[in-house]
C-alpha cells in the first residue's frame, strides 16, 4: 500500500487531528448532531442498514441446511446458546465502539495503536469479500431475468443438455426374485419379464436433474478447473455491470440515500418469505420437509457432537458480519446518546429470528419437490449455491405458474446481497473519509462510484468460465479464519489491554449508569467466555483446514498457493503496523511498547460536548490550524 510512506503514518498517538471546515456535503445536513461526519436522518434507517447488513444469503441458504444435518429443533439449543455468549456480546461491543468515536474500522485504533493493523486487516478482507459477493448477485440476476419466460429455461433438458440430464431418476438395476433365486439384472430385463425389484436394492444411472446441467452448461459455462481460465461469459459481465451501478446509485449520498433505500430492500425479503412460506405450505410433501427441517422428534442426542456446537458457533459468528468492520462503520454515524444496546440485541434477534423463519419457506417446498419425484428429502437438500442455483430453482419449476415464484425468490436473494454490499462499501468509504475528510465531503460521490468502477473489473475474473472456482477460493481463504484473528485480537485488545472496565465506563457516558448486575453478563462474556469461544472455534478451523474444492473439482497448487498468499495479505497488517509503530515510538523497548498500547491523544469522542472530564484532555480539531494539511497521519495516528 503506497500510503505507507506518507510522513506520519505509524505514530503511536502523538500526532493530532486536523481542522474540519464547517462546509456540509451531501453526507451531513442541518438536522445532523455532527455536521462533519454527517448522522442517520432517523433510527429506523439505521436498524435497517444492520438488519440488512447481517441478514444475508447465508441466512437462507445455510443456517436451514445445518439445522436439518444437526438434530433438526435440537441444533437451536446450542445456536441460541452461541448467540448469547459470542455473538451478541462482540456485536454490542463493536456497535458501541463506532458510536463513541464516530469513527471507521481503521481510525477506531486510536483507542490502542499497536492494534491497528486489526483495523486494516477487516477493511481488506472486506474488500476481497465485496469483489466475489457481487459476483453472486449477479448470478442472482441472470436467473431473475431468466425467470421473464413462459417456461423456466431450467425446467427441462433442452438444446444444452447431453446424455446424462434427466427430470427424473433412471433404474440401472436390481435383485428380483426368478424361479426361486435372486438374480441381480438390469431393469430392462426386470420389466420385459415382470419382475419386481426387491426393496432397497434398485440402483440408479448417475443423471443430472436439467436445473444442476442449466447452472454448469449454461449459467457458468463452467470449464474443467482454475486452469482453464476460458472466456468473460459476456451476460455475467453486464449482470455484474448491473449490480455495481445499483449499488453506486444508491449509495452516491452515502447513508443520506442508501437510508432511504433500505426501507425496501431490507423488508422486502421478509414479504417474499412469507408469500414463499405459504405458498409452500399449501403443497403435498410440505410437511414431510418440515420435519426434515426441525424434526417430528428432534435428534437431541446430537448436542453430545463437538462438531454441533462448532457448526452453532461459526454460523452465528459469520451471520452477525462481526469483526468486517461493517458494524463499526455503520455505528459511527449514530447519535452519540443512541441506545446502542437496545439496537445490538434488537438486530441480532431479527438476524436469528430470519434464519429460523427462512427454513421453514425453502424445506416446505424441498419436501414437495421430493415428493414429486418420489426421492426422500435429504437427497434433495443442499446448501451454498447448490441450494440456491440448483436444488431451488428445480423445486420451484414443478410448481404452477413457475416464473412467478422463481422471479420471486431472486429478488429476494438480489434484496439481501444487496443490502450486505451496501454496508461493505460504506465500510471502505468510512475509512477514506477517516483519512481525507475534506476531499470526502467535496468528492463523496466520484470516489463511491470510483470504487464501484474499480471493485467491478476487479470482479471480471470471477465472471470468467473459471468464475466460480474464484469466487470459491476467495471465499474459501478470506471469508475464513483470517476473520477470527481480527475479531480474537479485538476483543482481547479492547478487554484486556484498553481495559474492559474503561470500556464500560465509555459505553455509560452514551447510554448512561448501570448497575453492577446489569454489566455482570457482559463482563463474564467479554473477559473470558467470548474470547475463550473464538478461539476455540479460531484453533478448530485451523485443524480440520483442507485444500479448498468445487465439487469433485480439484485445485491446482499455484491456485491453493494464491489463496494462502490473498489471506497472508490480509493478515500480514498486524504485524507490520505494530512493528512499525514501536519502532517509531520513543525511549527503550518496554517504554514503545507501553506508549503503543496506550489511547492516542485525540481518543475519545468526536465533539466536545460529548466528553465531559473523563475526555476534557483531548484536543478539539476545530481550534487547530485551519491550513495544516492533513495526511495518513489521520489514519494511523
Amino acid at each position: 500500500m503506497g500510503m505507507l510512506s506518507l510522513p506520519g503514518f505509524l505514530s503511536c498517538g502523538k500526532k493530532k487531528d486536523f481542522s474540519l471546515t464547517n462546509e456540509k456535503d451531501a453526507h451531513s445536513s442541518d438536522n445532523d448532531e455532527n455536521s462533519e461526519r454527517g448522522n442517520w436522518a432517523n433510527k429506523g434507517e439505521y436498524l435497517l442498514s444492520m438488519v440488512g447488513y447481517a441478514v444475508g444469503l447465508g441466512n437462507v441458504w445455510r443456517f436451514p441446511y445445518l439445522t436439518y444435518q444437526n438434530g433438526g429443533g435440537a441444533f437451536l439449543i446450542p445456536y441460541t446458546l452461541m448467540l448469547a455468549l459470542a455473538g451478541l456480546p462482540l456485536f454490542f461491543m463493536e456497535c458501541s465502539l463506532g458510536q463513541f468515536a464516530s469513527l471507521g474500522p481503521v481510525s477506531i485504533w486510536r483507542i490502542l495503536p499497536l492494534f491497528q493493523g486489526v483495523g486494516i486487516t477487516m477493511v481488506i478482507i472486506s474488500t476481497f469479500v465485496t469483489i466475489y459477493y457481487n459476483v453472486i448477485i449477479a448470478y442472482a440476476l441472470y436467473y431473475l431475468f431468466a425467470s421473464f419466460q413462459k417456461v423456466l429455461p431450467w425446467s427441462d433438458c433442452f438444446s444444452w443438455a447431453d446424455e446424462f440430464c434427466s427430470k427424473t431418476r433412471i433404474v440401472s438395476d436390481c435383485n428380483a426374485t426368478l424361479h426361486g433365486e435372486i438374480i441381480n439384472a438390469n431393469y430392462s430385463f426386470i420389466t420385459g419379464n415382470n419382475l419386481t425389484c426387491i426393496n432397497g436394492t434398485i440402483n440408479y444411472k448417475p443423471v443430472q436433474f436439467p436445473s444442476e446441467q442449466y447452472w454448469n452448461k449454461v449459467t457458468l459455462q463452467r470449464s474443467s478447473g482454475l486452469d482453464e481460465t476460458g472466456r468473460i461469459v459476456w451476460y455475467l459481465a453486464l449482470c455484474l455491470l448491473l449490480s455495481w451501478i445499483i449499488i453506486g446509485a444508491a449509495l452516491f449520498k452515502g447513508i443520506k440515500s442508501s437510508g432511504k433505500v433500505v426501507y425496501f430492500t431490507a423488508l422486502f425479503p421478509y414479504v417474499i418469505l412469507l408469500i414463499l412460506l405459504v405458498r409452500g405450505a399449501t403443497l403435498e410433501g410440505a410437511l414431510d420437509g418440515i420435519e426434515y427441517y426441525i424434526g417430528r422428534q428432534s435428534n437431541i442426542t446430537k448436542l453430545m457432537e463437538a462438531e454441533v456446537w462448532k457448526d452453532a458457533a461459526t454460523q452465528i459468528f459469520y451471520s452477525l458480519s462481526v469483526a468486517w468492520g461493517g458494524l463499526v462503520a455503520l455505528s459511527s454515524y449514530n447519535k452519540f446518546h443512541n441506545n446502542c444496546y437496545s439496537d445490538a440485541i434488537v438486530v441480532c434477534v431479527t438476524n436469528c429470528a430470519t434464519s429460523i423463519f427462512a427454513g421453514f419457506a425453502i424445506f416446505s417446498i424441498l419436501g414437495h419437490m421430493a415428493f414429486l419425484s418420489e426421492r426422500p428429502v435429504s437427497e434433495v437438500v443442499d446448501s451454498g449455491f447448490d441450494l440456491a442455483f440448483v436444488a431451488y430453482p428445480e423445486a420451484l419449476s414443478k410448481l404452477p405458474v413457475s416464473p412467478l415464484w422463481s422471479f420471486l425468490f431472486f429478488f429476494m436473494l438480489l434484496l439481501l446481497g444487496l443490502d450486505s454490499q451496501f454496508a461493505s462499501i460504506e465500510t471502505l468509504t468510512t475509512t477514506i473519509q477517516d483519512i481525507y475528510p475534506r476531499v470526502m465531503k467535496k468528492l463523496r460521490t466520484p470516489i463511491t462510484l470510483g470504487l464501484c468502477t474499480v471493485f467491478f473489473f476487479l470482479g471480471l475474473i470471477c465472471v470468467t468460465q473459471a468464475g466460480i472456482y474464484w469466487v470459491n477460493l476467495i471465499d474459501h481463504f478470506c471469508a475464513g479464519w483470517g476473520i477470527l484473528i481480527a475479531a480474537v485480537l479485538e476483543i482481547v485488545g479492547i478487554v484486556y489491554i484498553y481495559g474492559g472496565n474503561r470500556f464500560i465506563e465509555d459505553i455509560e457516558m452514551m447510554i448512561g449508569k448501570k448497575s453492577r448486575l446489569f454489566w455482570l453478563w457482559w463482563r463474564m462474556c467479554w473477559f473470558f467466555i467470548t474470547p475463550v469461544l473464538l478461539m476455540a472455534i479460531l484453533v478448530w478451523s485451523l485443524i480440520t483446514f483442507s485444500n479448498p474444492t468445487y465439487g469433485s473439482v480439484l485445485y491446482p497448487t499455484w491456485g491453493t498457493a494464491v489463496g494462502w498468499c490473498m489471506i497472508i495479505f490480509c493478515v500480514i497488517w498486524i504485524p507490520i503496523v505494530a512493528i512499525v509503530k514501536i519502532v517509531k515510538a520513543k525511549g527503550n523497548i518496554v517504554q514503545r511498547i507501553v506508549s503503543c498500547c496506550q489511547p492516542a491523544a485525540n481518543w475519545g469522542p468526536y465533539l466536545e460536548r460529548h466528553r465531559g472530564e473523563r475526555y476534557s484532555h483531548v484536543v478539539d480539531p476545530k481550534k487547530k490550524k485551519e491550513q495544516e494539511i492533513p495526511t495518513v497521519s489521520a489514519f494511523i495516528y
